[in-house]
């Protein structure tokens, strides 16, 4: 497939592209500073800012396009526009955990343990999903990491769930940027959560 990933040279990007390129994918990295991607036979590198004029034209031609950038960088209704400019239906979002469930109707992002110096950053990734569901035009996904989201190693294992945050048997809600990458592109490869939100977790 050919897939176009923005925010590639970020923490999720990298690993996303990294994984993307292994499984034999024709990847489009666009970041700012694309430089900062390693040469690869199946890898175009794009220097290039999602709110420049024609941005969408970086676009065109890709079987999937995931979406790897901060909530403040880019609103849901300015990536479906961009997207539509494409003619790229397929999107697949690097979620947040605060939207996620931890009791019927009570979101992580609500709870007292979440941190206050987060939801600056959380809060716009609650909004984007929340417009996304509103959303007919795209086939989206929106995946979001379990709690601590962090480089780490790619083991393979790992559960998949819907809206309520997966907490592990010892009590920690985690997922390596790794294995976040394989979940990803599975469900591009396999799509099984088309217009909807998944998560995953160890």
């Amino acid at each position: 497939m050919k897939i176009a990933v923005l925010g590639a040279t970020g923490m999720a990007g990298s690993r996303i592209v990294a994984e993307a390129l292994a499984r034999g994918h024709q990847v489009t990295g666009i970041a700012r500073k694309a430089e900062g991607l390693k040469d690869h036979p199946g890898l175009a590198k794009v220097a290039a800012d999602v709110t420049d004029p024609g941005f969408a034209q970086h676009l065109r031609g890709h079987d999937a396009v995931v979406s790897a950038l901060h909530f403040q960088t880019l609103s849901e209704p300015a990536l479906a526009a961009i997207l539509n400019a494409a003619g790229v239906k397929r999107v697949l979002i690097v979620g947040g955990a605060g939207s996620l469930e931890v009791a019927p109707g009570v979101m992580l992002i609500d709870t007292p343990e979440f941190p206050e110096a987060w939801k600056p950053f959380a809060r716009p990734g609650v909004e984007f999903l929340a417009a996304l569901h509103g959303e007919n035009g795209l086939e989206w996904t929106f995946i979001s990491p379990s709690a601590f989201f962090e480089p780490g190693s790619r083991t393979g294992v790992f559960r998949v769930g819907g809206d309520q945050l997966l907490v592990g048997a010892d009590g920690r809600s985690a997922i390596s940027a790794e294995d976040y990458a394989v979940a990803l592109l599975d469900e591009i490869e396999k799509p099984a959560h088309v217009r909807a939100r998944m998560t995953v977790g160890y």
